[in-house]
């Protein structure tokens, strides 16, 4: 059996598929893990319904559903990385907790936008997020899919490497706020929308090695129960996606 190339999405580690792989029983294809991905799609936008009502009409409920959707995903996706055979039963939980996060957010980054001098932008701001989000994300299939970027190691490296330096940035940024100074992730400058865009653009690249573990998971016969995971895997990075071009709207509209 060929390895698995490595994915900078720790959900998609390749050990797992290969040490789960027995040479005997169903095993994963791809339609199976877009199926797996609808799925949580549905339950994630289901929850954030629920809480995106809950946050506009009491707004005092937006801290609540918040902690317990950061933390509640948190756990369940510790859970589903340490025990990827779990993922058909942790994934969809993990994602109703993604959506009580994201419904309680998106709400809030409305209610602020609200305030700016943009009605329009105000009002379609998190509808803006969620297509360009999808558009992101088909655009990256495209590429992936027509060669026009390879996923060679050189590629999976520098991802990789990028994904590693967003990740102590946030740590700075927590840093610096605990200290009380603003981060240049959170400022409304030229320099803060830069940054977000090179992390929006390191999270549309982490998608292309996500699909390709996808698809060669199902080349090398990988189990059926990873079609969840993969799904789930594919979920983190899509989450991620959305929250920073939710931020990056939302400091573009300030500016304006």
């Amino acid at each position: 059996m060929s390895r698995f190339d490595r994915s900078s999405n720790p959900a998609m580690r390749a050990e797992y598929f290969e040490r789960a792989h027995s040479g005997a029983g169903a095993v994963m294809t791809v339609q199976g893990a877009i199926n797996k991905i609808a799925i949580l799609l549905v339950l994630v936008f289901s929850a954030a319904s629920f809480t995106w009502k809950m946050t506009l009409e009491y707004n005092s409920a937006a801290g609540g559903l918040m902690m317990a959707g950061m933390i509640g995903g948190l756990i369940m996706a510790i859970i589903t990385i340490m025990a990827p055979a779990k993922a058909r039963f942790t994934a969809p939980i993990y994602a109703v907790f993604e959506g009580l996060l994201l419904g309680s957010l998106s709400a809030m980054v409305k209610i602020a936008a609200g305030t700016g001098p943009d009605g329009l932008l105000a009002e379609s701001i998190v509808m803006m997020a969620i297509l360009l989000t999808f558009m992101t994300l088909g655009g990256m299939l495209f590429l992936y899919k027509t060669g026009i970027v390879k996923v060679t190691e050189k590629f999976k490296a520098g991802v990789l490497s990028a994904t590693a330096g967003v990740f102590f940035a946030y740590l700075f940024s927590m840093i610096l706020g605990w200290m009380g100074f603003m981060s240049p992730l959170h400022t409304g400058g030229l320099l803060g929308i830069g940054l977000s865009l090179i992390i929006v653009g390191i999270a549309a690249f982490n998608l292309i090695l996500d699909f390709d573990m996808i698809f060669k998971g199902a080349e090398n016969n990988a189990p059926e129960h990873f079609e969840w995971y993969a799904a789930f895997g594919l979920m983190v990075t899509l989450i991620w996606l959305y929250i920073e071009i939710l931020r990056l709207l939302l400091i573009l509209q300030r500016r304006d």
